[in-house]
């Protein structure tokens, strides 16, 4: 008994001992700072990240080592922002269609300040290695310079071959190619006699030039060939003289809307009531030329329009509105990155040497190739319009062989 008595003393003690140490705390924190929170009051510990050394700061874009850096230069502003809105989003559904993880694409906008060279500039700064753009010829003129020292290939939009070559490769629909094309497949129908209509200016020059050498070659002859400008009259004028010479056949180039105003001053000439239209690729362009009641039976050449519905389909779908119809040649050049991105290590230099494989490429636009001069060749179709819509009258060849 009298050892249980002085062991409960001992506790007892021992207690009164913890509780005067814990009023002792108690106090001295009363007399430092705030009171001590609960335990149920108080907030979860916030914890500390273990610090780490800074990046080294670098200039432009984060460093990507995985993926392929790919600058896009289109107009994001002013009156060709549509245009390059569309390329944009082309760029974007061919790297979802084609399920890549391989590419990364940065669009550059050539219409902000400084234009297509500072554009071209900051692409290479951020350390891209191929540019798809620009739209235009006389940007492709400022970017490539700029992109030739920096060993950095050119896929531009443009469609003037006088731009190509030295590392700038031109996808665009050149006028030579589909004015060749509709010639030969008219001499081939049994026309012989040909007129030419065409606008003043660079294309219309490079269209008068395109239209004598392939009549010629072809083994026609052109009877007529005049050119009209904006001021009024001078279409009229110039479709007057043309009236005077014989033909069965004329070559309308320029717009779709150009020539549904052309085609009735040439039904009113002698030569002209029965005589073919013919067209060139601009005429594709326009996603109404099968309603146009004026040019019905014209033919004219462009590039397969197999694919192209079911792409503004699905583009339609994802973006909310209907795509320009050169929006094709941005997801073509995404197509043919990622077939040659197989070979091609993320941070080398782009293997520009496999652009010019003979064997070419395939895309939305049909069948293509780049020849040593740097402008696709494209393997085209011919088409007539034909009672509200257009229906080809000669398929796109199969190969790079005759036309």
């Amino acid at each position: 008994m009298a050892d249980a008595r002085a062991s409960a003393q001992h506790g007892l003690k021992n207690i009164v001992r913890a509780a005067a140490v814990g009023m002792a705390l108690f106090l001295a924190a009363c007399a430092s700072g705030p009171r001590v929170v609960p335990e149920a009051e108080r907030p979860a510990p916030v914890t500390r990240p273990t610090p780490v050394a800074p990046r080294p700061i670098a200039p432009g874009l984060p460093q990507d080592v995985e993926r392929h850096r790919i600058a896009l230069l289109v107009p994001l502003s002013g009156p060709n922002a549509g245009v390059g809105r569309s390329l944009q989003n082309a760029t974007q559904l061919a790297v979802l269609d084609t399920k890549s993880d391989v590419l990364r694409i940065t669009t550059y906008d050539t219409a902000a300040p400084g234009g297509a060279a500072a554009a071209a500039q900051q692409a290479i700064s951020d350390g891209n290695r191929l540019i798809l753009g620009p739209l235009l010829a006389e940007e492709a003129r400022e970017v490539a310079p700029i992109a030739r020292r920096a060993r950095v290939p050119v896929l531009s939009f443009s469609n003037d071959a006088g731009v190509a070559g030295n590392g700038t490769f031109i996808l665009g629909y050149v006028p030579a190619q589909s004015i060749e094309r509709v010639v030969n497949f008219a001499k081939r129908s049994g026309i012989t006699d040909f007129a030419g209509l065409v606008p003043s200016g660079l294309y219309g020059e490079r269209a008068s030039t395109a239209f004598l050498r392939a009549v010629e070659s072809a083994g026609g002859k052109v009877n007529a060939l005049e050119t009209y400008d904006g001021r009024p009259g001078s279409m009229t004028t110039a479709i007057a003289k043309i009236g005077r010479s014989p033909f069965d056949a004329i070559l309308v180039a320029g717009s779709a809307e150009g020539a549904v105003t052309a085609a009735p001053l040439i039904r009113r000439t002698t030569s002209g009531k029965a005589a073919r239209l013919l067209g060139t690729e601009l005429w594709n362009t326009d996603s109404a030329i099968g309603g146009k009641a004026a040019l019905n039976g014209a033919w004219f050449a462009s590039v397969p329009d197999n694919y192209y519905r079911q792409y503004a389909t699905k583009y339609r779908a994802r973006f909310g509105t209907a795509p320009y119809r050169l929006s094709t040649l941005g997801y073509d050049a995404v197509l043919l990155t990622v077939r040659i991105a197989r070979g091609w290590r993320p941070g080398d230099e782009f293997p520009a040497a496999r652009l010019t494989e003979r064997e070419g490429f395939a895309g939305l636009d049909g069948a293509f190739r780049f020849g040593r001069d740097g402008v696709a060749e494209r393997a085209l179709e011919v088409q007539e319009v034909r009672g509200g819509t257009t229906a080809t009258v000669s398929p796109a060849p199969a190969n790079f062989g005759a036309n």
